[in-house]
C-alpha cells in the first residue's frame, strides 16, 4: 500500500482538527450532553469512518478496504468494552455527571497517545523481526483464554497504580471542578480527578496491548492501524452517554471478544508459520499451512458481534422478567 506524505498529512490534520472541535466546541463547558448532541456527533463519527473506508476502497483497492472496515470493527468492540471499566471507574470515584465528559475526553486523547506509540513500535518490530507475529498470536490467544475466565472488571478502578498514589500522595476526598491539584496551608493536594484521570490513564494504557496486536493481526499496514483506531475512539464519549445503562445489558461482549481474539490470534500465528524464519520451526522455512482471507476474518467479526448483541439483549430481557 503506497501512502504519499500529502495522504498523511491530510489524515493527520483531519483528525487533529475534529479533536480541536471536540475539545474546543462540544466539551468545552461542563455538562451532561443531551441525547440528540450525542445521535449527531456519533453519526458524523460513524459517517466519516465509513466515508474513509469507502476512499481506501476506492483508491488502495478492495483488499486494503476490506482491511480497514475488520480493524476499525475489531478496535471499535474493543472500544466498547473500554466503556465498560470507564463506567466503574466514574461509579468508584463518584464522578458528577458534569464532570464525566471532561475526565472521558482526557482519557480518549491519551488512549489516542499510547495506540499511536504502540502502533510505531508494532511497525518498527515487524519490519525487523518476522517472528513478532508468533508473540502477537500467543498474546491475543492467552487474552482470550483470559477474558473467558474471568469476566469481572470491578478491581480495575482501583488498579496498583492508583493504590500507589492514594497511599504515597497527598489526597482529598472533595472535588473541585476539574483541578488535579489544589494548595491547602501551603501544602499540594491532588484531587479525586486526578486519581481518576490516572485511573483512565492506566486503563487505557493495559488495553492498548490488547488492541494493537489484534488490529496488526488484520493488516500490516501502519496507516490502516493508526485510521482504524482513530475512528474507533472517535464518538467514544457521546456512545457512553447515549448507551449508559445498554452496556450493562451486553453480559456477552467479554465472550464476543474473547472468541474475536482468539480467532486474530490463530489466524496471527498461522500467518507467522507460513512466514516463518524462526532456525528450529521446519529448519528456518516456511510452514504450508493455510492463510485466513480478510474477507473470512470480517465475516467472523461481523456475526460474532452481532450473535454477542442479540444473545445479550435476549438474556437480560428473560433474566428481567
Amino acid at each position: 500500500m503506497n501512502v504519499s506524505l500529502l495522504e498523511w498529512g491530510v489524515t493527520l490534520a483531519v483528525t487533529l482538527a475534529v479533536l480541536l472541535t471536540d475539545i474546543l466546541i462540544f466539551a468545552r463547558r461542563p455538562h451532561e450532553p443531551s441525547r440528540r448532541e450525542c445521535v449527531t456527533a456519533l453519526s458524523i463519527y460513524v459517517g466519516l469512518a465509513v466515508a474513509f473506508g469507502v476512499f481506501v476502497w476506492q483508491y488502495h483497492g478492495s483488499q486494503f478496504g476490506l482491511e480497514f472496515f475488520a480493524g476499525w470493527l475489531t478496535e471499535y468492540s474493543l472500544s466498547v468494552d473500554n466503556l465498560f471499566i470507564f463506567i466503574i471507574i466514574m461509579a468508584s470515584f463518584k464522578v458528577p455527571r458534569i464532570h464525566q465528559q471532561q475526565a472521558l475526553l482526557v482519557g480518549i486523547v491519551l488512549a489516542l497517545i499510547f495506540r499511536g506509540i504502540f502502533i510505531a513500535l508494532g511497525a518498527v518490530a515487524i519490519a525487523q523481526f518476522s517472528w513478532i507475529f508468533y508473540l502477537f498470536g500467543a498474546f491475543l490467544v492467552f487474552t482470550a483464554i483470559k477474558l473467558v475466565r474471568d469476566t469481572d472488571h470491578d478491581d480495575d478502578a482501583d488498579n496498583a497504580v492508583v493504590r500507589f498514589a492514594r497511599r504515597y500522595l497527598k489526597t482529598i476526598d472533595s472535588w473541585h471542578g476539574l483541578k488535579l491539584y489544589i494548595k491547602q496551608g501551603g501544602k499540594r493536594l491532588m484531587t479525586p480527578m486526578f486519581l481518576v484521570i490516572l485511573a483512565l490513564a492506566t486503563t487505557d494504557l493495559l488495553f492498548a496491548f490488547d488492541s494493537i496486536p489484534a488490529i496488526y493481526g488484520l493488516t500490516s499496514e501502519p496507516f490502516l492501524v493508526f485510521t482504524a483506531n482513530v475512528f474507533a475512539l472517535m464518538g467514544l464519549r457521546q456512545l457512553y452517554f447515549l448507551l449508559g445503562d445498554l452496556l450493562n445489558r451486553l453480559v456477552y461482549l467479554s465472550q464476543g471478544l474473547a472468541i474475536i481474539l482468539f480467532f486474530i490470534g490463530v489466524k496471527l500465528l498461522l500467518h507467522a508459520l507460513h512466514e516463518n524464519e524462526v532456525p528450529f520451526i521446519n529448519g528456518g522455512g516456511p510452514v504450508h499451512v493455510p492463510e485466513i482471507p480478510t474477507l473470512l476474518s470480517l465475516a467472523v467479526i461481523v456475526v460474532t458481534l452481532l450473535v454477542t448483541t442479540v444473545a445479550s439483549l435476549v438474556k437480560t430481557r428473560i433474566d428481567a422478567r
